[in-house]
């Protein structure tokens, strides 16, 4: 099947009530041919409540906007924006917006291309916690905590979860780019989904570009060449999600983004893949 990329805007693709004060908006799923990776938002009015649930795959889940109690087997977590936390498949947990005067608004994510919910009795203790143990399923990553990394220069990086934090199928982190940066061309091996939470992107995809601000998400196949690139005045980050334990990425030539070079010229060896 010939996939091609898809732009979302900010408010999703589809949308629906998930409970009381509870709005969801699918970004990239199966619905646009993404494959082995959803991504949403979620908008919880103050003190809205998503009460104790299951997935059979891993979520991610991180904040955008406001404050979040996340609940894993009675565990409490207060979240602060970007803060995330990845919940194993079949793991109970439960999800309050916890602003007072504003909505919370949520990035997730899960490592299925169709996830479904299944609603399960509360009988836990509530324990707050600061911090996740090794010992259980869950994995908390404080945001000013991360590790900062470079992926180009005044191109920022952090990782919120991935294989060697528990997550299974899916891995991602938050991305900051400074006015006039961009990534080298590239792809890779899986599904991308990318959300930018904060100013504007260019999207470059094989010789289409696409600007992105307030939510928009670009899905990009694998082996699609593609970069993002500030060209405003101010920083533009983004919420980034492989549907992979582990990022990975070939480099290729600008060519290949600009829509100059043909990536039909490429060899699969030549991209550390396969040839079925």
């Amino acid at each position: 099947m010939n996939r091609t990329e898809r732009i979302i805007p900010g408010d999703g693709d589809r949308a629906s009530e998930l409970a009381p004060g509870i709005q969801l908006h699918i970004f990239a799923g199966g619905h646009v041919g993404a494959q082995g990776l959803t991504t949403c938002k979620v908008t919880m009015q103050a003190q809205s409540m998503l009460t104790y649930h299951t997935h059979p795959c891993s979520e991610a889940i991180t904040v955008l906007e406001g404050r979040s109690q996340v609940l894993v087997e009675g565990r409490r977590y207060h979240l602060e924006p970007h803060d995330s936390v990845h919940v194993p498949g079949g793991v109970a947990h439960s999800v309050r917006g916890a602003s007072t005067n504003a909505p919370t608004v949520l990035h997730t994510a899960f490592a299925s291309e169709a996830p479904t919910r299944d609603f399960v009795a509360s009988r836990f203790e509530v324990v707050d916690c600061l911090e996740s143990d090794a010992s259980w399923p869950e994995h908390v990553t404080r945001f000013e905590g991360a590790a900062i990394y470079q992926l180009a220069p005044q191109a920022r990086f952090r990782d919120l979860f991935g294989g060697r934090f528990g997550a299974r199928g899916i891995c991602g982190g938050y991305g900051i780019f400074e006015p006039g940066t961009s990534l080298p061309c590239h792809l890779h091996h899986f599904d991308e989904s990318i959300t930018i939470v904060t100013g504007r992107a260019v999207c470059q995809v094989a010789g289409r570009e696409y600007e992105l601000s307030g939510y928009d998400t670009a899905w990009v196949p694998r082996g699609r060449p593609h970069r993002f690139i500030n060209r405003s005045d101010k920083p533009m980050a983004m919420i980034w999600v492989y549907a992979g334990d582990t990022p990975d990425r070939v480099i290729l030539d600008q060519g290949y983004c600009e829509g100059v070079l043909s990536i039909a010229s490429l060899s699969d060896s030549s991209l550390g893949r396969d040839a079925n």
